[in-house]
């Protein structure tokens, strides 16, 4: 079933051009599109839409919509954090201009509501209170997140909640969205919603962890990124809580430090991760909302023909990359 909605929303991408000229502003859309991903806003759509009915096909140019929107915030989160490389590849600032990036990804949205526009009159307002709401809480994730930059510290409630603006909204709302297009109830909505959000946090402290403990050949990128830019990801804020006497000095001194061995900045902190038993606190607190999020399945009316979405979710957290 996976395989099939993958197969069909790639189909859709490919078909979908989005505009013609100028090509110089519309080629970055498609180039954009067209880098990839786990497509998981879109799988979600019709994976939620799947408990409702059975014509998903129908649906996925609107599920294709919300990955419009989620490339959309990563064209402009690149600009904002100069990133280089998006999948391996150029970004669209770097491969043609920050200006066209913005351009670009100001008509990328436009589109997303073009596409919504061609849903009927009865629920396209709906979409439009719910996808907006969602919208502007993504937008105010990574205004926090840019804020956290420049602050000396970040408490994890803040921390929690600023990934779950960034990142768990927009799989809540991937998920109820598919369930208001199939007719859900309220109820369905909201639990398919609660759902998405949870394991969205979930996914993001996974990949924090990964970042400084997974497997070298299988991340498929530099292991330790984030101690080497300081990012106060989940393990920082909780290294910081933690550490007392030696350990806090240690960890202050290669936050502050300016010139350094990379690979003996990852290695040094890595060693004060482990010492306070930093991986096994942030396991625990993933698998906390890996199980909130599955436990609002069990509220949906028909929950036990979600159990495809769950043996995808179990999958997903176990992935090593």
């Amino acid at each position: 079933m996976v395989e099939k909605y993958l197969s069909l929303i790639e189909a859709e991408i490919k078909k979908e051009k989005f505009g013609n000229q100028p090509k110089s502003l519309y080629e970055p859309l498609r180039y954009m599109m067209a880098l990839g991903g786990k497509r998981l806003r879109p799988l979600f759509t019709a994976l939620s839409y799947s408990l409702y009915r059975n014509d998903v096909r129908e649906i996925i140019p609107y599920a294709v919509a919300v990955e419009a929107f989620h490339n959309f915030t990563l064209m402009h989160d690149d600009i904002m954090d100069k990133a280089p490389l998006r999948r391996g590849k150029a970004t669209v600032h770097e491969r043609w201009n920050v200006n066209t990036a913005i351009l670009s990804g100001d008509v990328m949205l436009v589109k997303v509501y073009e596409m919504f526009s061609q849903l009927e009159g009865s629920k396209l307002r709906d979409v439009l209170v719910v996808f907006n709401h969602c919208a502007a809480k993504v937008c105010e994730g990574q205004q926090l997140d840019m804020e956290f930059e420049n602050r000396k510290s970040v408490s994890e409630a803040e921390y929690l909640e600023m990934i779950k603006l960034k990142t768990g909204v927009l799989l809540g709302f991937s998920l109820e969205f598919g369930g208001l297009l199939g007719g859900a109830s309220h109820a369905d909505r909201e639990a398919l919603r609660d759902f998405g959000i949870n394991i969205g946090i979930g996914f993001q402290l996974k990949d924090d962890w990964l970042d400084v403990y997974a497997d070298k050949e299988k991340f498929g990128k530099q292991v330790g990124g984030d101690i080497l830019s300081n990012k106060k990801t989940f393990l920082l804020i909780s290294a910081l809580e933690k550490a007392k006497r030696n350990k806090k000095v240690e960890l202050n001194k290669w936050l502050s430090a300016n010139n350094f061995s990379n690979a003996e900045k990852v290695k040094a902190v890595t060693s004060v991760y482990d010492s306070l038993q930093i991986s096994s606190l942030t396991e625990k607190k993933i698998k906390h909302f890996f199980d909130k999020g599955f436990a609002c399945l069990d509220r949906l009316s028909n929950f036990q023909n979600a159990k495809h979405l769950k043996n995808y979710i179990d999958g997903l957290m176990k992935r090593e990359a």
